[in-house]
């Protein structure tokens, strides 16, 4: 399965108050200062396996790019960085702090300082929405702030989001139905961010398919093979989830697919997809115990996300999956 949680957070320690800082005769320029330091927590967990077919590299029906004009800027990701970044900048009057999204879709973040709050406008814990592709001011310190440890945890989505009742295909091709671990899974699937996670079993190479329309947020794709999970493992690695695409929707949910093979995403950040196109290809990277899709539709419910129960239907008709005791083991595949 998966434990899909994207959850980044970003820190920063504040300069040491001075001159400069506070603004006593110093050159601006002289006095700026810019800290981006960043970690993604996201947590992904494990099983299933399954038979399907390879994936034939051609270009897939379905895709359609919107106008530049009416998408947001694509994030341009360097190597190491987190979806979520700080940015501080002092000048005169103290030190401006400002998220900065590399997501193609919104984000909320909370900016908080470890110990005494330092003296800020607002004051702090202080809450703000960054679009895709943007940066926001999120408070301005007073001068004299030196020394504090900002944190800046991050959470997809906007927490405005009101779920429609929609029907969902089954997001995989010419694959048989196979549920390795449902609703509250004992295995992996007993937080409110996977409670209502489903893990299909699907061979690796898979075509995963586009269960709703919607806006691709978020593309991992070079995780190149399963993490051990007998060492044990920090859930804010990004190595969890191994590769994945995020898809947000027009009602502000995002569904996760999770665990595809290396290089397997077909779609980019900033693409819109249609219900049934090819977005890419399972596979078993990250904490997965055998190869298959993690699937998980999520909403932000304000500075923390929730998965949602959802209806869909298969090749066959409607699928169910009735929620079992959080102590109950995953299916055999």
């Amino acid at each position: 399965m998966t434990a899909i949680r994207f959850r980044s957070s970003t820190c920063a320690t504040l300069p040491r108050a001075s001159a400069s800082i506070a603004g006593a005769g110093a050159d601006p320029a002289s006095s700026t200062h810019r800290l981006r330091i960043a970690c993604a927590l996201l947590a992904i967990c494990l099983p299933t396996l399954g038979h399907a077919q390879t994936p034939a590299w051609r270009e897939w029906s379905g895709l359609r790019t919107a106008s530049p004009a009416a998408l947001p800027p694509r994030p341009q990701r360097s190597a190491g960085s987190a979806p979520v970044g700080l940015e501080l900048r002092s000048h005169a009057g103290g030190i401006e702090v400002t998220a900065v999204n590399r997501l193609a879709g919104p984000v909320e973040v909370m900016l908080v300082a470890d110990g005494v709050p330092p003296s800020a406008h607002p004051e702090l814990p202080a809450r703000a929405i960054v679009p895709g592709g943007g940066r926001v001011i999120v408070a301005s310190l007073k001068a004299g702030a030196g020394g504090a440890r900002l944190r800046l945890p991050a959470v997809p989505g906007l927490p405005t989001a009101r779920p429609r009742d929609v029907t969902y295909v089954y997001p995989l091709r010419d694959a048989p139905v196979h549920v390795g671990q449902g609703y509250g899974g004992g295995f992996s699937h007993g937080d409110p961010e996977n409670l209502h996670a489903v893990d299909f079993a699907a061979a690796p190479g898979t075509p995963v398919l586009a269960a709703r329309d919607g806006l691709v947020m978020q593309v991992e794709s070079d995780a190149t093979g399963r993490l051990d999970p007998r060492p044990g493992h920090d859930p804010g690695d990004d190595r969890a989830r191994g590769n994945f695409i995020r898809i947000l929707h027009e009602d502000g949910t995002m569904a996760l697919y999770a665990h595809l093979q290396h290089g397997g995403a077909l779609v980019e950040a900033g693409t819109r997809v249609r219900r049934g196109t090819v977005i890419g290809f399972s596979g078993n990277t990250g904490l997965s115990a055998a190869p298959h899709l993690h699937f998980v539709v999520q909403a932000n419910r304000g500075m923390r996300l929730e998965s949602l129960p959802f209806r869909m239907t298969g090749p066959g008709g409607p699928l169910r999956f009735a929620r079992v005791g959080v102590d109950a083991a995953p299916a055999a595949p």
